[in-house]
């Protein structure tokens, strides 16, 4: 396992943020990996240990998730204000360039730094996530994020994310439930199993309308001037076949990948996806 420091930043509004800063060559930008919505750090431990050495990589948690202190006011659980948490990581670090690889939330977070600082995106991963996103999918979201839920040993919140998430990932064994439960969850003073992050990130949902979606073709644009790889679950209920044809075909830069038999959001540790990867940080110069 490659050694890793976790390390701390500021928000403005005055948030202990925490990240995790895997060391590599000075030489060629970063990979910044910016997770899911209800994910931390610990999502692309796998990915950031095949590419240390080679990159530095560094993943931030989002406020409300992991290490990085949880919001006074929920309202800032948005993905904006993430971007501007994370723009003042990239200042601090004086960092001019990095490739983003973007889960979920992350990929909309990739889109918005297409508009606010495109020069400094040397290329980009979306993983499972496009400028269009399907009503199913999303509501499959709202159905479990912000739930409370806790348990007496991990076997039960393994059992309970299978559950939940088992649809997405029909061939995971147990020991794949074991490592997902250990990946989102922590073990919580009272000595229960708690998802790590702040059940109040679900709020500002309950006002957003999912049938007027903000147009982000516009930034997707941006970034496909860009080495671009656009990963797809095959079974993903959120981001839909049509729209990743739609964004290969916006401009030569756009590669694609779609992993088999898993839905939103791939792991980054299927084959497909570590070839997809690797290919799209040969283009980085």
């Amino acid at each position: 396992m490659s050694n890793f420091e976790d390390r701390y930043w500021s928000s403005q509004d005055g948030l202990k943020l925490h990240y995790c800063d895997y060391a590599g060559p000075a030489d060629r930008p970063p990979v910044l990996c910016l997770h899911g919505l209800t994910r931390n750090a610990r999502d692309f431990a796998s990915v950031s240990e095949r590419l240390a050495g080679k990159w530095r990589v560094i993943v931030p948690e989002m406020r409300g998730r992991g290490d990085s202190a949880y919001a006074k006011d929920p309202a800032t659980y948005n993905p904006v204000q993430y971007v501007r948490d994370v723009t003042v990581l990239l200042d601090e670090l004086g960092i001019e360039r990095f490739v983003s690889i973007g889960t979920s939330m992350g990929g909309l977070m990739t889109l918005l730094m297409g508009l606010t600082m495109p020069e400094r995106i040397a290329a980009v991963v979306m993983n499972d996530i496009g400028p269009e996103l399907e009503r199913e999918g999303l509501e499959s979201i709202l159905d479990y994020v912000g739930q409370g839920r806790n348990f007496p040993t991990w076997m039960h919140a393994a059992r309970a994310l299978e559950e939940t998430h088992g649809a997405a990932f029909p061939d995971w064994t147990l020991d794949d439930w074991l490592g997902a439960a250990r990946r989102v969850m922590t073990l919580s003073s009272k000595g229960r199993i708690v998802f790590d992050y702040d059940m109040k990130i679900a709020e500002p949902f309950s006002d957003i309308d999912w049938d007027k979606q903000p147009d982000m073709w516009p930034a997707f644009d941006v970034l496909a001037k860009k080495p671009l790889t656009v990963l797809r679950g095959e079974i993903s209920n959120l981001f839909s076949a049509a729209t990743y044809e739609k964004m290969l075909s916006r401009s030569p830069q756009v590669q694609g990948a779609i992993v088999p038999r898993v839905g939103h959001a791939p792991m980054l540790d299927e084959p497909e996806a570590v070839a997809a990867i690797d290919s799209l940080l040969a283009r980085v110069s």
